[in-house]
């Protein structure tokens, strides 16, 4: 199973490198820019079709959330159309596209977790260019799976947890927002699941569930509860540490609007592809140890 992977260097592209390399079902290529670049869609389809894969994995995204309302027609060019071009590069191939997508696509003003025909209601640039990107990926490819993803860390790239700890090292206290209620997710999860699901997908050329999917960590807490976690932690495993403060939304004022409540049900994923998400404690325990730990070698080597 060949599986083309865009954005060569994100989270989740390196979380499925890795976790490709452990398996011998599954060949992982990542194509990133300047080979292929989501603002240039005349790069797309050759690329991808050169590099003949049985499943293409759409990661590559502007993710610059604030920045986004200062470049929105950057943001629109590259998860809006170019993510298009890379499902319609799918679709002349005749193999199925994984489309990664946010839970910024929804308002934040429902009471529980979100569900995949809960409206949808972007509150800035940046949800409203990935919920065009949805748009178009189903346009351009019949045999699509968008999977909607919330809060996404890894000890790849630049993420909340390495955030916390980086502060950590440099101060006491740290403020964080406590009025705001997502799904921590580990993108070494989201690569397992990807890789499960492609699987189902290259076994069975009938399947027939393609669609829009919620794929985000099982349990829920609020940043400053996601902060103090990934800090007692990382004192656990001899890191840095400081107390967490809450603070409201109003406190900590972001040039794009977040929703309140970022929760997404995962359980149309789970009921088809029979995969669940560890909870997230668990999942972030073990990134925030390996990220410790990799310091105190680097520490002690240097």
């Amino acid at each position: 199973m060949r599986l083309l992977v865009t954005g060569r260097d994100g989270q989740v592209a390196t979380s499925l490198l890795e976790a490709g390399q452990a398996r011998a079902d599954a060949q992982i290529v990542p194509v990133g820019r300047p080979q292929i670049d989501l603002a240039r869609p005349d790069t797309i389809i050759d690329v991808i079709a050169a590099a003949s894969p049985d499943i293409v994995v759409s990661a590559a995204a502007y993710t610059a959330v604030d920045q986004a309302e200062d470049e929105p027609d950057l943001a629109f060019a590259v998860n809006a159309t170019g993510a298009g071009k890379v499902a319609e590069a799918a679709a002349r191939l005749g193999v199925p596209v994984i489309h990664l997508s946010t839970d910024y696509v929804f308002d934040g003003t429902k009471a529980d977790a979100y569900v995949e025909t809960d409206p949808t209601a972007p509150l800035g640039v940046y949800g409203a260019s990935k919920l065009a990107g949805e748009q178009a990926v189903a346009a351009a490819n019949p045999r699509h799976l968008i999977l909607r993803t919330a809060w996404v860390y890894s000890p790849f790239g630049k993420n909340f947890v390495k955030t916390m700890l980086r502060l950590a090292a440099d101060r006491n206290e740290i403020s964080v927002v406590s009025d705001q209620w997502g799904n921590p997710t580990s993108a070494l999860d989201i690569a397992d699941a990807i890789l499960h699901a492609a699987a189902m997908l290259h076994r069975n050329k009938d399947f027939a569930a393609f669609g829009t999917y919620h794929l985000a960590g099982t349990g829920d807490t609020n940043w400053s509860g996601f902060a103090r976690h990934i800090l007692d932690t990382s004192l656990k495993f001899g890191g840095s540490w400081a107390r967490v403060r809450d603070i409201e939304t109003m406190d900590y004022p972001t040039k794009a609007r977040r929703p309140a409540n970022s929760q997404l049900s995962s359980a149309k994923f789970a009921d088809v592809f029979a995969w669940n998400a560890p909870d997230w404690r668990e999942s972030a325990q073990a990134v925030v140890r390996r990220l410790v730990i990799g310091e105190t070698q680097q520490a002690r080597t240097a």
